[in-house]
């Protein structure tokens, strides 16, 4: 299967937490968390168009300024979001500019900003450039299960865990992955071509078998249709990527349970790792996981790779360490396949 998206860390294992998504042959990307983002190109940050927060400490949001800087002259919409009291700090961090001149600029920068209250409820309010970034009226929708997002290609879930206060952990799914069989179509006499894209999509859709694809550059010079039913021997479908993401936790029964129904079988789970495994009481106090508790929770939940970062600068030069008790946790794949 040919990844979809491309995660990275942004910072490393050790700096603030925020995790880049390219995704391909898209113009389009995700961040996870706006810590820091100086390391990342104009050209990469123009591209996001969502970002998730997952709460409002400094070292997950302060990137929001870089990121404004950047994008103010562009007609851009950027979507945030953010647990509940998120949409008030993006206001605030908007209105301590000066924006009298606004009117002088041709493009529009617009966020629209969500709130995730409860599992099955959002709160969205938007601010526009235009209008200096006042604040527009909430409009409250409900939803399911903590699916902030559903597009036809993907989807982005949430869990609502404990950190002393409110903090978002991610999944980003992609619908399905469709796999088109080149030599078939050879077989059946049928091009290679844009109408595949087309294909894909009314199977990612769940298009009925009457649904009709036109089949562009055939023998014919029109194409012609044929019904969906007919075409599903040219490919197969599998289960869609996905990439999760899970920071500023204790270590508690619930939210262990949540992470776990969050992030199962993931392709890649990025999850702090903040302290030591004999550092626990520390980590409890702090409101953090330890390596320990990142590799458990990782193997729970049966993702394929897990991903630990926001190392404590307490273990600075010790990342095999920290890399290591969190593998030890986690388990190798490999020697369990031989026992």
């Amino acid at each position: 299967m040919r990844p979809i998206f491309h995660p990275s860390l942004v910072n490393g294992r050790y700096g603030d937490p925020t995790v880049y998504v390219e995704t391909l042959f898209k113009t389009r990307s995700v961040l996870f968390d706006l810590g820091e983002i100086a390391s990342l190109s104009p050209r990469k940050i123009r591209r996001v168009d969502q970002i998730f927060v997952s709460h409002a400490h400094i070292d997950h949001f302060v990137g929001f300024d870089h990121l404004l800087r950047l994008l103010v002259g562009q007609e851009k919409t950027v979507r945030l979001y953010g647990p509940a009291g998120f949409a008030e700090r993006v206001f605030h961090k908007l209105q301590a500019y000066r924006w009298n001149l606004v009117e002088s600029y041709g493009a529009d920068l617009v966020f629209v900003v969500s709130e995730l209250a409860t599992p099955n409820s959002i709160s969205t309010r938007q601010f526009r450039l235009k209008r200096a970034f006042a604040a527009e009226p909430p409009v409250s929708k409900t939803i399911l299960d903590g699916v902030l997002c559903d597009e036809r290609t993907c989807r982005v879930s949430a869990a609502i865990l404990e950190h002393g206060t409110p903090c978002l952990g991610f999944a980003l799914q992609e619908a399905a992955h469709v796999n088109i069989w080149k030599n078939r179509l050879s077989e059946r006499g049928l091009p290679v071509g844009p109408w595949l894209q087309g294909l894909k999509q009314a199977v990612v859709e769940g298009r009925p078998d009457d649904h009709l694809i036109r089949i562009d550059g055939a023998a014919a010079s029109d194409g012609h249709l044929e019904p969906l039913g007919n075409l599903r021997d040219l490919l197969t479908v599998t289960a869609g990527q996905k990439i999760a993401y899970v920071t500023d936790v204790v270590d508690t029964p619930a939210n262990r349970a949540a992470i776990v129904a969050l992030v199962r079988n993931a392709d890649i789970l990025f999850i702090e790792a903040a302290f030591a495994g004999t550092d626990a009481a520390l980590a409890r106090d702090r409101g953090h996981l330890t390596t320990t508790a990142a590799g458990e929770i990782a193997r729970e939940a049966n993702v394929r790779r897990v991903e630990p970062f926001h190392f404590s600068p307490r273990y600075a030069g010790e990342e095999e360490r920290m890399l290591a008790e969190v593998m030890t946790a986690f388990g190798d794949p490999a020697t369990d396949a031989k026992t």
